[in-house]
């Protein structure tokens, strides 16, 4: 007797980060023609290593406009706003406001395994299994596979910008 087939996905974090650095540059020619930014100091630095991005401006509603610049730039290339978690925001010299964000590309353990938890209580017949930053769910039906990506999507308290993958 054959035995039926395992199909499993992978739930992961990660962030493109070629396009993080085409939708800041997106981000940076927009302030540049727009007027209410005229004669303002801003600046968008991404620092890779790090894995932070900073923004600073001359006040608090300018670094939200930046913001809101950045997020529909990062929309527009497929990345998800949670990449950005807000760490710090400080007075710089001049006046000028910093503010530092933290770049998501991973799951954090206790995410997981409030994903992993709730997985196992929708009682689906699928096991899910955390690998380092990833959670790989396998089971025999594609279709409860299926089910567990409606059911993760619909968790609104994640922090991480979520990717399905590796579906097989």
């Amino acid at each position: 007797m054959a035995k039926s087939k395992e199909h499993y996905f992978d739930i992961s974090a990660k962030l493109d980060m070629m396009e993080m650095k085409n939708a800041i540059e997106q981000a940076k020619k927009e302030v540049a023609t727009r007027f209410d930014f005229k004669g303002v100091v801003t600046e968008i630095n991404l620092n890779e290593k790090a894995k932070t991005l900073s923004l600073s401006s001359s006040s608090e509603s300018k670094i939200d406009a930046l913001k809101d610049i950045l997020l529909s730039k990062m929309i527009k290339r497929g990345l998800s706003p949670k990449s950005l978690d807000e760490v710090k925001r400080e007075g710089i010299s001049g006046g000028n406001i910093k503010v530092i964000y933290r770049i998501v590309d991973s799951i954090d353990k206790e995410e997981a395994k409030k994903i992993v938890k709730a997985i196992k209580d929708s009682k689906l017949k699928v096991t899910p299994a955390i690998q380092g930053e990833e959670i790989r769910v396998s089971g025999k039906k594609i279709d409860d596979l299926q089910a567990v990506i409606a059911l993760v999507r619909k968790m609104e308290d994640l922090k991480a910008p979520l990717v399905f993958g590796n579906f097989k």
